[in-house]
């Protein structure tokens, strides 16, 4: 009988979390997947800290007023144009990771045949693409936040 033993191949974590920030050959796509779970973790925060202010509503109309006042001000809506940004941000990539993901921006797969070609091309003017549209949004959403208000 034999017993096969499967060596459990791992690799020591040499960067720790400093490999979060660490795009090494990947390039920008890796820092846009940096950006993307900051993103994320930051509106989580948001998300958290809404439904606790809002909450207070339940406990009176003085409560109410004392939250809404304990988020008001300057870097209150400075905050808010970074929770806009994060959303217009993280909303475009996550756009552009599920058409990825599904294949929509990859094409058939084929036989390769000399010259070779690769997805890369497609991939990276759709990562750019959805990039200036983030940008442009944030743009636009500054304007309103810190000029139309």
């Amino acid at each position: 009988m034999k017993t096969v033993v499967q060596e459990k191949k791992t690799r020591p974590n040499r960067l720790g979390i400093g490999g979060w920030f660490y795009g090494g050959k990947y390039g920008a796509e890796r820092y846009i997947f940096v950006l993307h779970r900051l993103a994320g973790l930051g509106i989580l925060l948001y998300f958290i800290i809404h439904i606790f202010v809002t909450g207070q509503k339940i406990h009176g109309k003085e409560a109410w007023n004392a939250a809404m006042s304990s988020v008001s001000g300057t870097w209150f809506h400075i905050g808010e144009y970074l929770v806009f940004a994060a959303i217009a941000f993280h909303g475009l990539n996550g756009i552009r990771l599920i058409l990825a993901e599904f294949g929509l921006v990859l094409g058939k797969p084929k036989r390769p045949i000399y010259p070779y070609t690769t997805a890369n091309m497609r991939i990276r003017v759709l990562t750019w693409s959805m990039m200036i549209l983030a940008a442009i949004l944030m743009l636009v959403g500054g304007y309103d936040f810190f000029l139309m208000h």
